[in-house]
């Protein structure tokens, strides 16, 4: 497991670059709907680190806390913001949802801090309070009642924490920035057409996600390895093909996202060679049956969707345990981001 770690970690693409995510979808929209997170909702970091005092310390030294500031001084950045229009990186623009965590600061809505806790978890002020009680005055987490761990998790969640154990769900976070859903972003902005994020290198390098349980920050077991390992494949074909159904034009971003979703359908369908796991066939057909084209909105969004249920489905039913067969194509851990 990943432990209750509440800090997604990947490295951003190109040093310092990263993605500039988030849709700007028009001026009717509002800020908090543009952002990632509801920044009423965001409590910050520190709210965390009362907790995850190891957690905590372990994102202060990677890519994601140095992007608050460190991406607005770095020349791509700014190139991408000026093509783009943008005059302050930090301020109501593109690049606020997928690089930093927002909240209200004094009635306004201001950055507070890089890509933190809340960004994959979820923003906290409905849970945090419920998944940090263990039963009581008194009561820690290693003396915690079993019936009252099962119902603390059941009210986090259904107040809209994203728990590690909910994989698809923390991991979906990272694929919706890293994949850049945005096509003017790349057109116009000359922004990175994705990383080549791969999530078992990109999850293990610098804040590992299995800090609670290990009070360390060790790399993951290899059977939640091999589960992240497959669930990353299944969002890179999944946000690939919703890349693609949005793209409006024949230019960079669309190529791009098509070339990706090629090679995306062609790795799952290897991948389902290797092991025993019925979702990964119907993930395979379900892309192979629609076209890569313009226009062609829902039924590429459709077979998204489709694969969206098979990688849920896939994240559910298994544990890695028998899929020793994935070994041979999991990231070395030299290769591993920032490790």
């Amino acid at each position: 497991m990943w432990g209750t770690l509440k800090i997604m970690k990947i490295r951003p693409i190109v040093m310092g670059l990263a993605l500039l995510g988030a849709l700007v979808f028009g001026s009717a929209v509002s800020l908090a709907q543009q952002l990632h997170l509801d920044p009423a909702k965001v409590m910050g970091p520190d709210a965390c680190g009362e907790c995850h005092k190891s957690s905590i310390t372990a994102w202060k030294g990677s890519h994601h806390f140095s992007t608050y500031k460190a991406l607005p001084r770095k020349k791509e950045a700014r190139a991408v913001a000026d093509k783009m229009g943008i005059k302050r990186i930090k301020a109501g623009s593109d690049c606020l949802s997928c690089h930093f965590t927002s909240a209200i600061v004094k009635g306004k809505t201001k950055p507070i801090a890089g890509i933190s806790c809340e960004s994959c978890h979820g923003a906290g002020r409905d849970w945090i309070k419920v998944h940090s009680d263990f039963g009581g005055k008194g009561v820690k987490a290693e003396n915690e009642p079993a019936a009252h761990r099962v119902e603390r998790f059941a009210k986090s969640e259904a107040a809209g924490m994203i728990r590690p154990s909910s994989l698809y769900k923390v991991a979906e976070n990272c694929y919706s920035c890293h994949l850049v859903p945005n096509e003017k972003l790349v057109n116009v902005g000359k922004h990175p057409a994705g990383s080549k994020i791969e999530l078992v290198a990109w999850s293990q390098g610098e804040v590992r996600h299995n800090v609670w349980y290990s009070k360390e920050n060790q790399v993951s077991p290899i059977e939640r390895l091999r589960m992240i390992y497959l669930v990353g494949r299944a969002l890179e074909l999944e946000y690939a093909l919703r890349g693609v159904a949005k793209a409006t034009k024949k230019a960079k971003y669309a190529v791009k996202m098509a070339k990706r979703a090629k090679k995306a359908r062609k790795r799952i369908k290897a991948i389902a060679k290797l092991i025993d796991a019925p979702e990964l066939n119907a993930m395979y057909k379900a892309a192979k049956a629609v076209k890569l084209k313009l226009n062609n909105e829902a039924k590429l969004t459709a077979a998204a969707d489709k694969i969206a249920g098979h990688a849920k489905a896939l994240a559910k039913n298994y544990d890695g345990s028998a899929f020793g067969a994935l070994d041979r194509v999991l990231p070395a851990a030299k290769k591993y981001k920032g490790g």
